[in-house]
């Protein structure tokens, strides 16, 4: 044979070294696919962990709104308590008044905010207008006496203030 000539030991020379480069690019595309696929699976995890997390304070939230719920009556009763004894100076009333002050103290620390402010701009979304009398400056709405006291709990109302608007 001569060099011009091509053999069979060529052609399987020739097949293998095409074969070794084609497995070799296919293993190289094959690692960048499975590298980006599990980058893309330990983000959506990243983001899964995050999401249950979320959900799981929103719901311990939810869960503590319901229960501060259930203690507002509770505080309204301190309230008028508070406004009955005022006048007293007996141990009693002093106990009523540092009671009252514990509890709404412990509230305010997790989160509970009192709406009772007198003077304010009335506002339909924390007051409960029960009572109108007129103002002197028309078109200006205040709280001129809160009635019962609302509560706001993390910035959400638990229930507005019942207030006697003036204007």
């Amino acid at each position: 044979m001569t060099d011009d000539t091509w053999n069979s030991e060529d052609d399987a020379a020739l097949n293998e070294a095409v074969s070794s480069d084609i497995v070799e690019e296919a293993g190289e595309n094959s690692a960048e696919e499975y590298l980006k696929a599990l980058q893309q699976l330990q983000a959506d995890f990243e983001n899964y962990k995050k999401r249950v997390v979320k959900s799981s304070e929103e719901a311990g939230t939810r869960a503590a709104g319901v229960l501060i719920t259930k203690l507002l009556p509770v505080l309204d009763a301190f309230d008028l308590a508070l406004t009955h004894f005022s006048e007293t100076d007996t141990d009693e009333a002093k106990a009523l008044v540092q009671s009252r002050g514990l509890l709404l103290d412990t509230l305010t620390k997790e989160g509970l905010t009192r709406i009772d402010e007198t003077g304010a701009s009335f506002d339909p979304t924390f007051h409960d207008a029960v009572m109108h009398v007129p103002g002197e400056t028309p078109g200006e709405q205040i709280v001129k006496t809160v009635l019962r006291a609302g509560y706001l709990w993390k910035g959400a109302v638990l229930r507005p203030a019942m207030v006697e608007v003036q204007g």
